[in-house]
C-alpha cells in the first residue's frame, strides 16, 4: 500500500481513485471494488463487527485505497503501512452534506423505513442469489453510518460537526510531510508534487458520480438477481 486516502466519501474520492491509477498507483481500491466483488461485503463486516482486521488480506493486489468502508480505517492503516502517504480529501461542508445527503445517506435511510411490496421482493432475490451482498445495509452500517456517525445521519449539524472534526484529527495525527490535504479541484499540480511524479499530459480526472447513483442500482440488482454472487 503506497497511498491511503483519508478523505469521506462525497470529496472526490472517484476521482482521486481514477487520477492514482492515471499516475500508477493503482489498482486503487474502493467502495465501487466492493460492490463489483460481492464477497468483500463479508469481509467488511467482520472487520465492522470486530471478528477479523487483516489488512494484507483486504488490500491484497492494491497499491491505494480511498473512499469508504476503507477511509474509516485511515489511523489503522497508517499505522499498519507506515511508508505510505495519506491523502485527505475535503470540500466545503455543507456542499458535502448535500451531496452525501442525496446519494450515499438516502439509501441509508430508506433502510430504516417500511420497504415497498417490490423493494422488498427485490431484496429477497438479492439475499437469495447474491447472500454476500445482502449484506452490504449491515456493513455500511458497521463500517460508517454508526462508526462515523453514531447513527445520526438524518442530523445535518452533528454530520456537518463530524466531517469537520474529521478533517482537523486527520491533519493532528499525520505528519505535514506525509499528508496532503487535497480538493479534487486543484488538479494535478499539488497531488503529482506530493508524490514526486510528472504531470500528466491528459486532464486531471472529473468523476460525478452523484449523478449517476440512483440510475446504477436497479442495473446493479438485476445482475446479481440474475448472475448470483
Amino acid at each position: 500500500m503506497k497511498v491511503i486516502g483519508a478523505g469521506f466519501g462525497r470529496t472526490g474520492t472517484a476521482s482521486l481513485k481514477a487520477a492514482l491509477e492515471m499516475l500508477g498507483y493503482g489498482p486503487c481500491y474502493h467502495m465501487s471494488v466492493v460492490i463489483a466483488e460481492p464477497y468483500r461485503v463479508r469481509q467488511w463486516l467482520d472487520i465492522g463487527e470486530g471478528r477479523a482486521r487483516d489488512w494484507d488480506e483486504v488490500f491484497a493486489g492494491f497499491q491505494s485505497a480511498v473512499d469508504w468502508p476503507a477511509a474509516s480505517y485511515w489511523r489503522e492503516q497508517a499505522e499498519h503501512y507506515p511508508e505510505a502517504k495519506v491523502i485527505l480529501t475535503v470540500r466545503d461542508p455543507r456542499r458535502w452534506y448535500d451531496s452525501v445527503s442525496d446519494t450515499i445517506f438516502a439509501s441509508a435511510l430508506a433502510e430504516r423505513r417500511p420497504l415497498p411490496v417490490r423493494r422488498r421482493i427485490i431484496r429477497w432475490l438479492v439475499a437469495h442469489r447474491a447472500p454476500d451482498f445482502a449484506l452490504y445495509p449491515r456493513m455500511a452500517r458497521a463500517t460508517v453510518m454508526d462508526r462515523i456517525f453514531d447513527g445520526r445521519i438524518d442530523d445535518p449539524a452533528y454530520v456537518v460537526e463530524v466531517f469537520e472534526r474529521h478533517v482537523a484529527e486527520v491533519r493532528a495525527t499525520i505528519p505535514a510531510g506525509r499528508l496532503l490535504v487535497f480538493d479534487v479541484r486543484e488538479g494535478w499540480g499539488p497531488l503529482c508534487a506530493f508524490l514526486g511524479v510528472p504531470v500528466p499530459d491528459e486532464p486531471f480526472p472529473q468523476v460525478n458520480e452523484r449523478e449517476t447513483f440512483r440510475r446504477k442500482r436497479p442495473g446493479r440488482q438485476l445482475r446479481l438477481i440474475l448472475r448470483g454472487r
